[in-house]
């Protein structure tokens, strides 16, 4: 056995396998550009062969950085994944990796938990990705030289926080319907622990307050095109009722075969709009209005305030995208 193999592969082992300087080695690894392509190759081939890896923590020492941030998430699906692409992609761009935390089932995890188990890794930052609230949100503050930022529509005393603005899309699309002599609009929610849906539910009921309309009390959810179904079908008895605003796009569709199958037209007799625009890639020619989001966008916007220079916090709305189509039209 080759004394590197005991001992594990030093830059001194690359260095003479390829025949250059430790110099040029610790070069190839902390700033690769600066090397000429032939004896980065070079290098690189060598690290190979030896097994060479990256000692990341002598690397922070010299670099004054991990190039890793730090990812806790609650849930991979939904939009969730195209917010994980956004920032794995911004990340990528700026030679950075991710570090990945995910709650598991139903655990607890308040944030200064999460960053306990995060600050015990190699990474330059945290993002926490919020689909509830969590008990210590508000007392929460960011570990010293450990730069936090929430994807959460609410405001955080000290960290960076970043959001779709669902109350803003939610106010905008109820204002549609009015516009169109809707006096009437029913709202259904997604599951009560739900951020997006809490919101969104805001936004329609300060839409109606600004219209001096009155907001029936909501039918939940759980974001699935049966729940839909189920909220529909007990819309469809309210005769008053000539407008839906529906939490997300599968219990919007729900809702409208219930509609249908309760002799109400879709839009005939009620207009519906939904949200994400989650349909138009499965569904063909679909006729539902919704609000689509950037979620990728959003991600890589959490990105680069993570990386912020400065300490200063911000709140970041991104403001969403109402895809009128044939399930509005005006009050007959």
């Amino acid at each position: 056995m080759a004394p590197h193999e005991r001992r594990g592969v030093s830059m001194v082992d690359v260095a003479h396998e390829a025949g250059v300087s430790f110099k040029t080695v610790s070069r190839v690894v902390n700033e690769p550009d600066t090397v000429r392509p032939a004896t980065r190759n070079a290098v690189n081939e060598a690290m190979e062969r030896l097994g060479f890896r990256t000692n990341y923590a002598a690397r922070s020492l010299k670099l004054g950085a991990y190039k890793s941030i730090g990812l806790v998430i609650f849930d991979l699906f939904g939009g969730n994944l195209s917010v994980l692409n956004g920032i794995a992609s911004a990340a990528a761009d700026q030679g950075y990796a991710i570090t990945l935390i995910k709650r598991m089932g139903k655990e607890e995890l308040p944030l200064s938990e999460a960053a306990r188990r995060m600050g015990q890794l190699p990474v330059d930052g945290m993002i926490f990705n919020l689909a509830q609230m969590v008990d210590d949100f508000a007392e929460y503050r960011s570990p010293v030289g450990l730069r936090t930022v929430i994807i959460t529509p609410f405001e955080h005393a000290t960290c960076s926080t970043v959001s779709d603005d669902q109350e803003g899309a939610a106010r905008a699309a109820c204002r549609r319907l009015i516009e169109l002599g809707h006096r009437h609009i029913r709202f259904i929610a997604g599951t009560s622990d739900s951020l997006a849906s809490k919101n969104r539910e805001r936004g329609w009921r300060l839409a109606l307050d600004e219209a001096g309309l009155d907001a029936a009390d909501p039918l939940h959810g759980d974001w699935s095109a049966d729940s839909g179904y189920e909220a529909g079908a007990i819309l469809a008895q309210d005769q008053k009722c000539t407008a839906i605003l529906a939490c997300n796009d599968n219990m919007a569709n729900g809702a409208i075969y219930a509609l249908n199958d309760a002799g109400r037209r879709v839009p005939d007799d009620v207009s519906i709009i939904g949200f994400d625009d989650s349909l138009a890639d499965s569904v063909p020619h679909t006729i539902l209005s919704s609000i689509r989001f950037d979620h990728q966008k959003l991600g890589a916007r959490a990105f680069e305030e993570v990386l912020g220079a400065c300490d200063e916090k911000h709140r970041i709305l991104i403001p969403g995208t109402f895809i009128e189509r044939g399930s509005i039209r005006p009050r007959s």
